[in-house]
C-alpha cells in the first residue's frame, strides 16, 4: 500500500526517541530536566531555560483542538488523502501544541469545534514511519 502523504524525514538525533515512540504507538514528549517544561518539537536545548538535561516522556495522547482548517484541494501530489481534509493544531493535556490532521470526523465546521477534546490515533505509513493524528475523544459530547 502506497503511504498517502510524504515519508517524514527524521534527520536530527534529538527527534529519535519521538519517532521511535510512534512507531510503538507511544506519543513521547521531550521534558526538561531542570525545569519541568514539556516541549514540541524536539531539539537540543530547552525553550524556557535552556538546559541541555531533556529527558522524554510517554504522553497521554489526549488534548483539545485549539485551532483547524478545512482543505477542499491539495497542491502537491505527494499528499493522497481526498479532499476535504482537516488540518489541526492541538493543544495537548501535557502543555505543547502539535500540528496534525483530524480523522474520524465529517469535515464540516458543524462538525468540529475549536476546544472539542481529542485522542491521539497511530497512522502507519510504512514499517518505518508512523505519525499522530488526531480524531474526536471518545465520549466527547458536540
Amino acid at each position: 500500500m502506497e503511504p498517502d502523504r510524504p515519508l517524514p524525514q527524521p534527520i536530527t538525533p534529538e527527534a529519535k526517541p519521538y519517532w521511535d515512540g510512534l512507531k510503538e504507538g507511544k506519543l513521547m514528549l521531550p521534558r526538561c530536566g531542570d525545569c519541568q517544561h514539556t516541549f514540541f518539537y524536539p531539539r537540543v536545548l530547552c525553550p524556557r531555560c535552556r538546559s541541555r538535561k531533556i529527558g522524554w516522556i510517554q504522553a497521554s495522547g489526549k488534548g483539545r483542538l485549539h485551532a483547524f482548517g478545512i482543505g477542499h484541494q491539495s497542491f502537491n501530489k505527494a499528499f493522497k488523502m481526498p479532499p476535504p481534509y482537516v488540518l489541526a493544531m492541538v493543544e495537548l493535556e501535557e502543555g505543547p501544541r502539535m500540528m496534525s490532521n483530524l480523522v474520524n470526523v465529517t469535515p464540516d465546521p458543524k462538525s468540529i469545534a475549536c476546544d472539542m477534546p481529542v485522542e491521539v490515533v497511530f497512522h502507519k505509513l510504512t514499517d518505518d514511519h508512523t505519525v499522530p493524528l488526531f480524531q474526536p475523544a471518545k465520549g466527547a459530547a458536540r
